[in-house]
């Protein structure tokens, strides 16, 4: 069974998607920030990760480097969900980017076209 990390300090969007996801057949892991993601990311074997752009301590754009280069995972698939701020970052570092409010049957089709269900 495949495990999701979402990461969003806005709790009631990690909330909403995660039930989505469990409902899809998907262990679920939330952080609140990038940092706890780095730590979630350290401690569990994950295979997909979904993450905000704006939140404290480290955006979406830092964390995605940071998996990158920290914790060597450069096949990782990551996807952003932002509000107008995606277009500050860099989308080719993510394997999508969805703008919230986003189609909660879009992304579950992406999650699993990524881990290849």
């Amino acid at each position: 069974m495949n495990t999701i990390l979402i990461v969003d300090d806005e709790y009631l969007i990690a909330d909403i998607l995660g039930f989505a996801l469990e409902d899809e057949g998907f262990l679920v892991e939330k952080a609140s920030n990038g940092r706890k993601a780095l730590e979630a990311l350290k401690a569990k074997r994950v295979e997909l990760v979904i993450t905000d752009y704006m939140m404290p301590v480290l955006n979406g754009e830092e964390l995605v480097r940071a998996i990158r280069d920290e914790l060597a995972l450069p096949h990782l698939p990551v996807i952003l969900m932002s509000g107008a701020q995606a277009s500050q970052g860099r989308p080719e570092l993510f394997a999508a980017v969805f703008d919230k409010p986003f189609d909660m049957d879009k992304m579950i089709a992406k999650v699993h076209e990524l881990l290849g269900d």
